[in-house]
């Protein structure tokens, strides 16, 4: 590649991360300005939530459209889109009069992420030699597991000292920087395919198929397994992606081609990649319930209970892609998955009177095992894909990684309420009864756990699958 190519891929690349962090940032951020946020709108908890609920089935929901995207508008093209989406969104949030305008502003920053992660990946796998590939996805891994994790602190912390509105002050002033540095660095170019139709139907099908079963999946952490508004979703948006998968296989221009399944690698890496997403997506969450739910903790020694692991992802994230290309995938993995393993392992027999530097060790550990993880696989899963399917191969795990993700929260919440529930009629066994403590304890031991089982899986398929 000559050196004015990689320069232009290279400053592409770094917009891309950099806009995509931001967007996971918001994703998060708005957890810890939730009351804040319903007290001014006056709006209650419930619907409140829909700010954090709206934009992950957004982010979902518009992830398929970026293999259209990527056909029908050029490098440059796609960038200033995700980037004007996301800058009309911080504006509407910003000066939003109601709740109902701050919700439109955060799905148009949904829909902006949904945009750019699959993009940012395709870049990494396609503008990168196969000896760097690893290490572009690692500086990925900035995007999608530092920013996240980081997100409740900043969004709390400027809260508290400026308000709530703030914080989309900052992401308004950050996308403007980074639109004119998208007009400087990247130069347009003519699109892969200008002609390129879009498949209306398809993308109906995936937007309210993925769409309801993220929707069922998040149902799931507020009301019972035979509610209507957990089962309805989850059946229709089943059907609806079963027919989605109907249509890409007949159709001679899919949306997503699913002949990225015809690759044993990526098969591996896809499944490995939804484990990990699962383990450790709700942990964020419970581990601020344990802290503040059972040890009597603040919110504050709960965001320091996740903030040296998410500190130490900063630079985990890029080493491990760096170890990859020069080691290999495996190697890293399996410690990855070890690390992963053994933190979560040991928080599976946290209670009250466990020492709070206890759940600081495990959580960083767990932390390291994920940062250590999520470039690696990505690279691993997608280097095995035509050149042609990496978008396809990169939007589909994404898109599927964040039902995963949702599964697993919502996992985790219902194994803390099913212990809640034996909790109050005075456990199972006369053990319980006789050991408050343990009983107390027994909500966190579930949803920890299932984490657990999630780690140990992953460990197996790693050691098994990934060569």
């Amino acid at each position: 590649m000559p050196a004015t190519d990689k320069r232009a891929a290279y400053s592409l690349f770094a917009l891309v991360v950099l806009t995509a962090a931001c967007g996971n940032l918001s994703q998060t951020a708005v957890n810890a300005m939730m009351m804040g946020i319903v007290t001014d709108m006056g709006v209650t908890v419930e619907l409140g939530q829909w700010l954090s609920t709206g934009y992950m089935l957004m982010l979902g929901v518009a992830v398929p459209a970026v293999t259209w995207i990527s056909k029908r508008f050029s490098a440059r093209q796609h960038m200033l889109l995700g980037l004007g989406l996301s800058l009309v969104g911080s504006l509407m949030c910003l000066a939003a009069p109601g709740f109902w305008v701050l919700l439109a502003g955060r799905i148009l920053q949904a829909v902006s992420t949904g945009i750019l992660l699959p993009f940012m990946t395709t870049i990494a796998m396609v503008s990168f030699p196969p000896g760097r590939q690893a290490t572009a996805m690692g500086i990925a891994g900035v995007a999608m597991g530092f920013a996240p994790n980081i997100g409740p602190t900043v969004g709390g912390a400027m809260a508290s000292a400026w308000g709530w509105r703030s914080f989309f002050v900052l992401l308004a002033a950050l996308t403007c920087v980074l639109t004119l540095c998208a007009l400087v660095l990247v130069k347009p170019t003519k699109p892969h395919d200008a002609a390129a139709r879009l498949d209306a139907v398809s993308l109906s099908l995936s937007t309210l198929g993925l769409g309801g079963v993220l929707l069922g999946f998040s149902n799931a952490s507020s009301f019972a397994l035979i509610s209507p508004y957990v089962w309805v979703p989850l059946v229709a948006g089943a059907a609806l992606c079963a027919a989605f998968v109907v249509r890409q296989k007949r159709s001679g221009n899919p949306l997503i081609d699913l002949g990225v399944f015809r690759s044993a690698r990526f098969n591996a890496g896809f499944g490995a990649q939804n484990l990990l997403f699962a383990s450790f997506m709700g942990v964020t969450l419970v581990v601020p319930l344990y802290v503040e739910g059972l040890c009597g903790g603040t919110a504050l020694q709960a965001g320091m209970v996740l903030l040296p692991g998410t500190v130490a992802a900063l630079v985990l994230n890029p080493l491990g892609g760096v170890l990859t290309d020069r080691l290999g995938a495996r190697r890293v993995c399996l410690v990855g998955g070890l690390m992963l393993s053994a933190g979560a392992v040991p928080m599976c027999f946290l209670d009250a009177a466990s020492p709070l530097w206890q759940a600081v060790v495990f959580q960083g550990v767990r932390a390291c095992g994920v940062s250590l993880l999520i470039g690696p696989l990505t690279q691993w899963s997608l280097a095995d894909l035509p050149r042609p399917l990496v978008p396809h191969g990169s939007s589909l795990s994404i898109a599927v990684r964040q039902a995963c993700a949702s599964f697993g929260t919502s996992a985790m919440v219902l194994a803390i309420s099913a212990g809640q529930g034996i909790a109050s009629r005075g456990g199972l066994a006369d053990g319980l009864r006789s050991a408050p403590d343990a009983l107390a304890a027994l909500p966190y031991h579930l949803a920890f756990g299932f984490s657990a089982v999630l780690s140990l899986c992953l460990l197996v398929t790693i050691a098994w699958k990934v060569r």
